[in-house]
């Protein structure tokens, strides 16, 4: 055989290898991708029964965007958390099983492994927990954990994958804490507002005059929303209205002092994010920005912090520049978050 016919034959022989393993760093699912922290960011705490593995990792993807955790299989948690809104919805309030009218607007799901606890009321303290809720609301999947369980056992890749990946059956213990690690992996820290505090790479002009308002004394915007995720995780009531339908943190504590109270949320993607506000009420960051303005209405519960602002045309638009200086695209393109 001739030197350059072996040559031909071994390159044909090494193709599907070669193939193999452009496409596995081209998917980049390895540990450290997918769980590698933006410069500034704490550690992550994670529970000791559930320590990231690429096998618990694949699971919980494959859950998150299954339309069987619903009753009627119509909507999967993939269908009201959507990757390149920075796993937010585009509406004001996302439609449950069957088309059920949606209570309350879906929150950004960026960062979400940092939270203390969940739900915009606070009412579930633990990542692994906060399926559950929306499994069994009638207005959202519309089932239970067994129903669910005795479905996804029917199918024979999920009974692999749950033994691969937590050498047990497909039970609860698996699917909430699969779905968690999925979520734990929703790490944004790379917009350009974060090049420009960790780089010094300027942000505009406008940008930068509204970042010096927003953490000012005049605004104390930064009050609520500080730290690297931009919020401190207190409950709030804005004075977005005189009367909600909604009762927020009140519903947990039962304490007439945290009725229409509710998360503050991380301001991180908010530009992508709209509708905002927990009802979705509001469509823009002109909005809100002029809504936190006026000072808001006199709801017994408003905090403090809340007051009339006398911000000028021209700050009101450099503030909502600082905001969309905020947006990571690269998180919110991120291909190893999408089916």
């Amino acid at each position: 055989m001739s030197t350059l016919l072996r040559g031909t034959l071994i390159f044909i022989m090494l193709l599907p290898v070669c193939f193999y393993s452009c496409k596995k760093q081209q998917a980049g699912n390895s540990t450290e991708d997918i769980m590698q922290l933006p410069t500034g960011f704490p550690a992550m705490s994670e529970p000791a029964d559930n320590q990231f593995s690429l096998k618990r990792w694949t699971l919980g993807k494959r859950l998150f965007y299954d339309k069987r955790l619903s009753k009627n299989n119509t909507i999967s948690c993939g269908s009201c958390h959507h990757s390149a809104l920075a796993f937010s919805d585009s509406v004001r309030l996302s439609p449950g099983d069957n088309s059920a009218p949606g209570t309350s607007n879906a929150p950004a799901l960026a960062n979400i492994g940092y939270h203390p606890y969940f739900t915009r009321a606070g009412g579930v303290p633990t990542l692994e927990m906060q399926v559950l809720v929306p499994i069994q609301e009638h207005n959202e999947f519309n089932t239970n954990m067994i129903d669910v369980i005795n479905k996804l056992n029917q199918d024979p890749d999920y009974v692999q994958q749950a033994q691969e990946a937590y050498s047990r059956p497909l039970d609860a213990f698996v699917i909430t804490r699969a779905l968690a690690q999925f979520e734990r992996s929703f790490i944004s820290g790379n917009s350009a507002y974060d090049d420009y505090a960790n780089k010094g790479i300027a942000l505009s002009a406008s940008a930068q005059r509204g970042y010096e308002l927003f953490r000012s004394n005049r605004t104390n915007c930064s009050g609520c929303h500080s730290g690297f995720n931009f919020t401190n995780y207190a409950f709030e009531n804005n004075g977005l209205y005189l009367a909600y339908a909604d009762s927020g943190r009140m519903r947990v504590t039962g304490l007439p002092e945290d009725r229409a109270k509710f998360k503050v949320p991380s301001l991180r993607n908010v530009a992508l994010t709209a509708p905002y506000m927990h009802d979705g009420s509001m469509q823009d960051l002109a909005a809100v920005i002029e809504h936190y303005n006026s000072g808001g209405k006199a709801h017994v519960n408003k905090s403090g912090l809340i007051r009339p602002l006398h911000l000028t045309t021209r700050e009101k638009e450099d503030m909502v520049n600082f905001l969309n200086s905020l947006s990571d695209y690269r998180f919110a393109g991120d291909k190893k978050f999408k089916l």
